[in-house]
């Protein structure tokens, strides 16, 4: 057995680590056992914020650090507490979202609140998913602003996805940073903010650094990733955008497509 080329392994949740159930399976937790007994560690590095992740950190017994909201916190699983968190500058974000609109037409709007406990809010329209996750509804306007923010969402009635995404940033990419990271998901972050910048943070606390990693993802959320990381992996339902910049495609979030991978690289 040859010894595991790295020293981190980076996995996105959503569409990656995670199958469309919310479980991980056996192979897939086997695997990642087994890259860690080889001494890597495993950092998850997902566009949820913490009160949206925690449950699957805790189901897994995840006691290290992962990399939340976009890469807006560092958390430590094992102590339940946030090592670092960036907000999204609320007057800035309020003048973004105001210049998208004139450009598209009104947005249905979701956010997410800084902290341990940070709520979900929903407006009117907003698309929510269904499953188990909790969220606030919301008919004041001005609810979505009264507390620290990590992101915004935002949906429109007939773009898609790719088309709202391009439109935002069109508009406002020199004053926030517009990202996909899921069906019906566009989100509104800090300029500068990605998955990148919170994975090379929890790196540097770990002793790791990029030319040790490989990373897994699905969407284009995880592009700043990959490109960050010694190696980027996209899953075989990966957007197309990710595929493109991704040095290796393996098989789908259903078809155990991380163990696939990691399997290889532990058996040389």
């Amino acid at each position: 057995m040859s010894p595991f080329p790295y020293r981190l392994v980076a996995t996105d949740l959503d569409g990656t680590l995670l199958r469309s159930d919310e479980s991980v399976s056996d192979r897939t937790r086997d695997a990642l056992a087994a890259a860690t007994a080889a001494g890597a560690a495993h950092i998850v590095v997902t566009g949820r914020a913490v009160p949206w992740t925690r449950h699957i950190l805790d189901d897994l017994g995840y006691e290290g650090i992962a990399v939340c909201g976009q890469g807006a916190q560092v958390y430590h699983a094992g102590e339940h507490r946030l090592l670092t968190s960036l907000t999204l500058d609320r007057q800035l974000a309020g003048l973004a979202l105001s210049k998208i609109e004139a450009e598209v037409g009104p947005l249905a709007l979701a956010a997410s609140r800084d902290g341990l406990e940070g709520e979900v809010l929903m407006g009117p329209g907003y698309r929510a998913h269904e499953g188990p996750l909790p969220y606030v509804p919301y008919e004041d306007p001005s609810e979505l602003w009264s507390a620290p923010l990590t992101k915004l969402y935002i949906q429109h009635p007939t773009l898609t996805d790719d088309e709202l995404t391009r439109a935002a940033r069109a508009t406002v990419g020199g004053l926030v940073d517009i990202v996909m990271a899921g069906p019906g998901i566009v989100e509104i972050l800090p300029l500068g903010l990605s998955k990148a910048t919170g994975l090379s943070l929890a790196a540097r606390r770990l002793g790791v650094k990029a030319v040790e990693t490989i990373a897994f993802g699905d969407m284009p959320n995880d592009i700043p990733m990959f490109g960050w990381a010694a190696r980027g992996v996209a899953m075989g339902n990966a957007h197309a955008e990710l595929r493109a910049v991704a040095d290796e495609v393996t098989a789908s979030n259903e078809e155990d497509g991380i163990a696939v991978v990691l399997e290889r690289l532990l058996t040389g």
